[in-house]
């Protein structure tokens, strides 16, 4: 757990609402993922447990992000029923918190969820996907032809639609994001 204090952070990002108005590119697939997530009882349970926890989160985020379509909506529909705050910032405009956050200590792979304690240091973080999710995108990413193949570029980017629409349709996937973050809010 680090002691750096993330409060200016949070305080510098935009809310839930403002984040997905000031969406061009995935706003419908959030919202999908947004209105027809459920949750089972033993969530709700979790969830009302972590609620007098009095915590707050800065997401890194962007628009054009396949992952945060799928991960942004389920983490905020969470937070809502854990009365944990979220502030969003865009990735590539705070660099130097997402240099911070780097997967594998060098991708700046989003969405990243910083979870603070009610003083404002990280307690937790979260991202970019749950473990099931790296699994299915390690997988498809496979069946790739080489990067210096002449059709690489058009099969990557009809694989990440295809995964895209994939993860945004799928409850099953969905589940995968709340189980992880669950375990995760328990460690």
């Amino acid at each position: 757990m680090s002691t750096v204090n993330q409060s200016t952070w949070f305080e510098k990002g935009m809310s839930f609402a403002k984040y997905r108005a000031s969406m061009s590119v995935n706003q419908e697939e959030l919202g999908r993922v947004y209105e027809q997530l459920t949750f089972t009882e033993d969530d709700l349970a979790f969830w009302k447990e972590l609620s007098g926890r009095n915590w707050k989160g800065v997401v890194l985020t962007a628009d054009w992000c396949g992952d945060a379509a799928l991960c942004v909506p389920v983490i905020q529909r969470i937070a809502e029923e854990s009365n944990i705050e979220l502030r969003f910032l865009i990735r590539d405009e705070n660099l130097e918190l997402m240099d911070q956050y780097l997967t594998n200590g060098t991708a700046r792979a989003i969405p990243i969820f910083i979870f603070l304690d009610q003083d404002g240091n990280e307690a937790c973080v979260w991202g970019p996907r749950s473990p099931e999710v790296q699994e299915m995108i390690t997988a498809a990413r496979a069946t790739l032809p080489a990067a210096d193949a002449p059709d690489f570029e058009e099969k990557q980017k009809q694989l990440y639609r295809t995964f895209k629409e994939k993860i945004t349709t799928d409850p099953a996937i969905w589940r995968t994001v709340i189980e992880s973050v669950k375990a995760k809010l328990t460690a």
